[in-house]
């Protein structure tokens, strides 16, 4: 079942659950994802990144993540994640995504505050949900020109309130691609963002480089949307290896994915339930 942000994160934001948004690098990793929210009977969040835009393109990518939302009897956002050229983001909501991100988080604030707003004017007359950045996430690795920059309380209360968005990614500590939990919380900063944006469902990228008593905190707070990536890479790179290694003998890819993919379905499953 299709749904968009919209649908899922405020009972979220209001209760103390939190909603998975997956990175997905290809069908196998969807259809492992999607089974696992079916599983637990769990809303899911499927998200095309940057790097698989690049690979395949908004249209194909589009046609695989809906297919799989209106196949399944859980309710699947198909999100469009960190984009930062309002064309591509229009091509995503032309194609049938239901939810996109406008990351104008290396813009000056006035000018995140405009471009996001034209966004969700757009966005909304096609019933699309909207996610923005204020504050900036840096990456471990892969986006050196990514900024490392702490959420400032009043900004994101500019952000909210002028820029119309459904859901808004703040910066506490968290960094993307990490691969061990190092990041530390700076809760106090997080304390004071959520007391200034009312309503908005706030947003954490990064989850794999966080401490799992630290994220079941955060989804007590207004934290309703946990963005993960590298533990599902990791769960789909170190098993195939394993398994082709196993195996010299065979090459089939179908052959190996389909063994790979339990795996990655029991690390959906191991964050969905961290998060309900």
């Amino acid at each position: 079942m299709l749904v968009s942000l919209n649908d899922i994160l405020p009972d979220a934001a209001n209760g103390s659950s939190a909603i998975p948004c997956c990175n997905v690098f290809g069908y196998e990793e969807g259809r492992a994802i999607v089974a696992a929210a079916e599983t637990l009977k769990r809303p899911v969040i499927l998200a095309a990144n940057k790097d698989m835009v690049d690979f395949m393109g908004v249209e194909a990518l589009a046609k695989m993540l809906l297919s799989l939302a209106h196949n399944s009897s859980a309710k699947v956002c198909v999100h469009l994640d960190h984009t930062y050229e309002e064309e591509i983001v229009y091509q995503a909501i032309h194609h049938g995504f239901s939810s996109v991100m406008f990351d104008g988080s290396q813009l000056p604030l006035e000018e995140n505050i405009r471009r996001t707003k034209q966004v969700v004017q757009v966005a909304h007359a096609m019933g699309v949900s909207v996610e923005g950045e204020i504050g900036s996430v840096a990456y471990n690795e892969g986006r050196d020109h990514i900024k490392s920059i702490s959420t400032v309380p009043e900004e994101a209360a500019a952000y909210a309130s002028e820029s119309g968005l459904d859901a808004m990614a703040v910066a506490v500590g968290n960094v993307h691609r990490l691969t061990t939990p190092d990041s530390v919380i700076d809760y106090p900063r997080l304390e004071e963002i959520a007391g200034l944006v009312g309503d908005i469902p706030l947003v954490i990228h990064g989850t794999t480089g966080i401490k799992e008593e630290d994220i079941l905190k955060l989804k007590q707070t207004r934290v309703s949307k946990f963005n993960i990536g590298t533990s599902l890479r990791m769960a789909t790179g170190e098993n195939l290896r394993r398994l082709m290694n196993e195996e010299p003998n065979k090459f089939d890819k179908m052959y190996f994915m389909q063994k790979v993919m339990p795996f990655i379905q029991a690390e959906a499953e191991r964050i969905i339930r961290l998060l309900a």
